[in-house]
């Protein structure tokens, strides 16, 4: 038997479009072929299965084999092989799915889900790297006769009998000039890997099969122990650190999904890692590009996501709008809320434990999605500079005796850097106040979210006000001062310091407390810790510090009694050096004058 025909395109112009950009990466042609030959062998077990094929089924493994010699790159299975009206119903109509008939065929013994190849458009991306493709095949049904399948790469094939003892397929790519890469043994191993790791038949290569056929996440939740969780995660990740916890997700109403998503050891930075989450079809991997199936504070965890719904374009390279997409992505949120909601019930001690590892990524998840907030704020914490924890039902009980003010505002206080801010600390805790500690990347938005959202709540920082004024208008103590001294004390400051950029005020305060508090308003603070998170924000806002001199402190009565003008200057000059070290703000000449003058006043 010989025949000659023409392929029948079903697009005016498709073959050169297929060759050439179906496909943005060509190593892909490998991922297709392979996942063909996995089709034809799953459909040959299930054949059998329903009683249509009584011959042996033996599932050997598919094997990738090069020769460099002859410049070939063939893929082989003993599956269900093609018949010769297959071979011009599947491959000489382009676009016409195999899989899709077989599927159809039989959508009523329940086997939809089970095979790979959805475009019929795969094998065709052979003729990016082959000049010639051949398809030696002979099918399961009795007395089928082998049959020899070659086409150059244009739109005419040739089509003869051909001489294979075994029921299957070969596909023989003779590679051309461009893609030489392709015969290197480390290349082939290379693609395999990334593509075809967890495919539900062997594949072998070189004498070695390169896959795991049941990756865990196919697998029943009550057959795993935390073992098999944590090898899993080594073989994704071997270079990475053992993880928190996990969530396995199985799911088939009202979609498909399967998959195993891990809490890595989180650093105090968010840092999105998009190759940290691979998503798959039935066992094929597609991409690590998922940002449109889970929110963006998912990004934050790795593993694996495998779902036969989820819309892919024809070269499975991008994701199309669909609304299984925001199902999916609904569940997974969901899933992951109430996995943290169950480790924060189930024990309590273990969960603070872990909360400095996944504390930026709730915050994250509570900024960005109002559905993942409303379950969170159940199980967010909130951490005092004496290492407590609370809920964010908890703290307000805690602090409203002491911390409200006269409009009977809960005034939530905070430092961000324990080391700098300790001397503002140490004085709200003198006055019975207590203190949290935000100092992760993301609180400055937090703050900012948490007081729209929540009624009558304000935050401050330790430092943003004298702490006699953090609650607000409250009464101050008995000046030493009367009003003329305290006009002139000013003055005095003004002259010294002669900065435009400073507002000055005279209180009354605690003897022990600074000769000047030096603030920087809570706008501003809070501006600088969101571009910290944010660097591209915008202007800055302008600095106005505020200066508030200490009545009481006994440098005010020592600098009014001075009669040396010169003397007044250059104790308030330190006075105020003091007031911007207290608050980081002191450097350059300034620093190198604090220090020098001040280790005079000790020689």
């Amino acid at each position: 038997m010989q025949e000659k025909g023409t392929i029948s395109v079903h697009s005016e112009n498709i073959f050169p479009i297929i060759k050439k950009f179906l496909y943005s990466d060509h190593e892909v042609f490998l991922r297709e072929l392979v996942a063909n030959a996995v089709d034809a062998t799953q459909k040959l077990k299930q054949l059998a299965s329903f009683g249509e094929y009584d011959g042996d089924v033996i599932q050997a493994p598919i094997k990738v084999t090069i020769n460099e010699k002859l410049k070939t790159l063939t893929i082989s299975d003993q599956g269900l092989g093609m018949t010769v009206e297959e071979i011009k119903k599947y491959i000489n109509q382009v676009a016409f799915s195999g899989a899709t008939a077989f599927v159809e065929k039989y959508k009523d013994k329940g086997q939809q889900q089970q095979l790979i190849g959805f475009f019929g458009l795969g094998f065709y991306s052979a003729f990016m790297v082959a000049d010639r493709v051949d398809i030696i095949t002979k099918s399961y049904q009795k007395d089928a006769e082998a049959v020899h399948w070659t086409c150059d790469g244009s739109t005419t094939f040739e089509l003869r009998k051909a001489v294979k003892k075994e029921i299957g397929t070969d596909v023989v790519l003779h590679l051309n000039a461009d893609s030489e890469e392709f015969l290197q043994k480390a290349r082939i191993k290379e693609i395999l890997n990334k593509y075809c790791k967890f495919l539900p038949v062997e594949i072998e290569f070189d004498g070695q099969v390169i896959n795991n056929t049941q990756p865990i996440w196919t697998q029943s939740p009550s057959e795993l122990k935390d073992e098999d969780y944590l090898n899993f995660y080594k073989e994704l990740y071997p270079f990475s650190a053992a993880p928190l916890f996990w969530i396995h997700l199985n799911v088939d109403y009202p979609f498909n999904l399967t998959g195993v998503l891990y809490f890595p050891q989180s650093p105090d930075k968010l840092e999105h890692h998009p190759n940290k989450i691979q998503l798959y079809a039935k066992q094929v991997f597609i991409t690590e590009e998922v940002k449109d199936i889970v929110p963006p504070f998912l990004m934050l965890l790795h593993g694996v996501i495998d779902s036969p719904d989820i819309p892919l374009n024809v070269s499975r390279s991008y994701l199309q709008a669909d609304s299984n997409v925001k199902k999916i992505n609904t569940y997974i949120t969901k899933k992951v809320a109430d996995k943290l909601e169950e480790l924060f019930k189930k024990d309590r001690k273990a969960y603070e434990g872990k909360w400095p590892s996944i504390e930026l990524f709730v915050k994250y998840g509570m900024l960005t999605e109002d559905k993942f907030y409303e379950k969170a704020k159940d199980f967010i914490l909130f951490k005092n500079v004496d290492q407590e924890y609370f809920t964010l039902a908890e703290y307000p009980d805690k602090i409203k005796a002491q911390q409200t003010d006269s409009q009977q505002n809960l005034v939530i206080l905070y430092a961000t850097n324990l080391d700098k801010q300790h001397f503002y600390v140490e004085a709200c805790k003198q006055r019975g106040y207590d203190v949290l500690l935000l100092d992760g990347q993301l609180d400055g938005h937090f703050l900012e979210t948490l007081e729209h959202k929540l009624d009558k709540t304000h935050f401050k920082s330790v430092d943003a006000e004298p702490v006699d004024q953090l609650m607000g208008q409250q009464q101050q103590l008995t000046s030493e001062l009367d009003e003329k001294e305290q006009e002139k004390l000013q003055t005095i400051y003004k002259e010294a310091v002669k900065d435009l950029n400073v507002t000055w005020s005279v209180v009354s305060m605690n003897p022990d407390e600074l000769p000047i508090i030096i603030t920087i308003p809570e706008f501003v603070k809070r501006w600088q810790a969101i571009s910290q998170a944010q660097p591209n924000i915008g202007m800055a806002p302008k600095v106005q510090l505020q200066a508030a001199i200490n009545a009481n402190h006994p440098l005010a009565k020592k600098i009014l009694g001075l009669t040396a003008e010169e003397k007044q200057v250059e104790l308030a000059t330190r006075a105020y050096q003091l007031g911007l070290l207290s608050q980081n703000l002191l450097n350059g000449a300034e620093l190198t004058d604090f220090i020098k003058n001040s280790a005079l006043g000790i020689s």
